[in-house]
């Protein structure tokens, strides 16, 4: 049944709510899509209470996230149900991962939306809303292998991908905004379905990523935190694999970017040009989020991916050669098929190696679609559930030592918020060069009143609580 619009707001210009989940890519998406629903007349609105069409952004990467995607879905149908008694909201409809990944499975299991659009339906996205306004029901998208709509060689891929920016609008007004150098990837790694949702790798022109750069920091921005499914990969389509060597200096010049951060980097493919670059580069964060995922080697090749414990000690070797206090983050799966007592315990001997700051640690659960979900030797779910304990413990202990170490040192903190919980009045909170959003913890610092968000404050760290870090206003850059 569709709710009709009340005749005292059929001349208001419609209004949308965009709820985001998942990573900072599906971030970026979101403020593409409110930036060309902007530009179409639609008003943007945070509440999704106040919303005449909720859109959820959705998250397809783990069973986890699938499910906070539709909760959230199902949360904004409530609202739906509740315009007839002075609710605004009569459509609600599912984009993002999810969406593009099940397509009509989704719609079919989830009546509760009222369109589940895929990656294609953003460039209109504005006359798909009007139309499932009015009562029109677009047809689910087909889900495809979307690495097949690309050529094999990304030599080939610019002029067939002809991607094109679309202009943003910010939904947060924070001083950190992520910024997006490609989309989808090349790897094949077995436990993964990200590929075949997203797509093949596809880099941003420099020209285009620097324009963006600028526009953010015109809108307040102070850190970019440059995000795509592969960084190391970047400008490997565009003819130059260095390409992001020479670009993060270029981002670094911007003027109000006061620090550039990447993410998401395959060692297998980190050369050591690229950690010097990252390491030593003036207003680039001396930032190395490395996708391990496992150290055996026997594990890392039934994942399809490269490494073992020695490969990766180098590099870590490196990037402290360099930079000694660089912050180091990964994630780690534990109970993939066929991973023995032994492969567990060359796993923990690594990590406690590798003095990382923080480590994510993950089951390993199938994912339709994927090679490893046909491999034998699969652990039942009590057994991952026990692996996944001994490791988070293991992780727990080693990531509160990491911080110990980083008492005494001085740290540069990206003010985000100048009332943190539980502290003086005089304290504000933010994030260190060594800590990502989101994820890696904080830096709450005393002593710096006159602080406002943005600023950068140098601060000594004096105390931990986990990863998160408590430092004093002052001190040496």
């Amino acid at each position: 049944m569709t709710t009709s619009i009340p005749s005292d707001r059929s001349a208001e210009p419609l209004s949308v709510a965009l709820l985001t989940l998942g990573c900072a890519r599906n971030d970026v998406d979101s403020e593409e899509m409110a930036g060309r629903l902007a530009a179409d007349g639609f008003r943007l609105v945070e509440d999704a209470s106040e919303a005449d069409t909720v859109v959820v952004n959705t998250c397809g990467f783990v069973e986890a996230a699938k499910k906070d995607s539709i909760d959230t879905v199902l949360e904004a149908a409530d609202l739906k149900d509740s315009a007839g008694n002075g609710g605004r909201a009569q459509a609600v409809v599912a984009v993002g991962c999810l969406a593009e990944r099940y397509g009509s499975e989704l719609a079919d299991s989830l009546p509760e939306a009222d369109a589940v659009l895929g990656f294609d339906d953003y460039d209109d996205i504005a006359g798909r809303l009007r139309s499932i306004v009015s009562g029109e029901r677009p047809h689910p998208h087909t889900p495809q292998d979307r690495r097949k709509l690309l050529p094999i060689s990304p030599a080939e891929r610019p002029a067939a991908a002809a991607p094109t920016s679309a202009a943003r609008t910010r939904l947060d007004s924070g001083p950190m905004a992520p910024l997006k150098l490609a989309s989808g990837c090349d790897r094949r790694c077995t436990f993964c379905a990200i590929p075949m949702f997203r797509g093949s790798f596809v880099s941003r022109r420099p020209s285009d990523v620097i324009t963006e750069a600028r526009w953010l920091a015109d809108e307040g921005a102070r850190e970019l935190f440059l995000v795509s499914e592969n960084s190391s990969s970047y400008g490997k389509d565009l003819g130059d694999i260095r390409l992001l060597e020479t670009l993060l200096p270029e981002l670094a010049a911007v003027d109000g970017i006061a620090r550039v951060r990447v993410s998401y980097l395959q060692p297998a493919e980190t050369r050591p040009g690229l950690v010097e670059r990252i390491a030593t580069t003036p207003g680039v964060a001396p930032y190395f989020d490395l996708s391990f995922q496992h150290a055996a080697p026997t594990v890392l090749r039934r994942m399809r991916r490269f490494g073992d414990p020695e490969s990766f000690l180098g590099l870590l070797e490196q990037v402290r050669r360099y930079a000694p206090e660089a912050g180091v983050r990964s994630n780690v799966i534990v109970g993939f098929p066929g991973e023995t007592e032994e492969d567990l315990q060359t796993l923990c001997d690594f990590l406690v190696a590798a003095r990382m700051d923080v480590t994510g640690v993950f089951g390993y659960s199938d994912e339709d679609g994927t090679e490893a979900a046909g491999f034998d030797g699969k652990h039942d779910e009590e057994e991952i559930a026990a692996r996944v304990r001994h490791v988070t413990d293991l992780v727990g202990e080693l990531n509160n030592a990491r911080a110990e170490e980083r008492i005494g040192t001085t740290v540069e903190v990206l003010v985000e918020d100048l009332e943190p919980e539980d502290h003086p009045a005089s304290a504000v909170e933010g994030r260190a060069a060594h800590q990502g959003p989101e994820v890696d913890g904080t830096t709450v610092v005393t002593g710096a009143e006159r602080a406002r968000v943005g600023d950068i404050v140098t601060a000594t760290v004096t105390d931990h609580d986990g990863v998160d870090l408590i430092a004093a206003a002052g001190g040496s850059a």
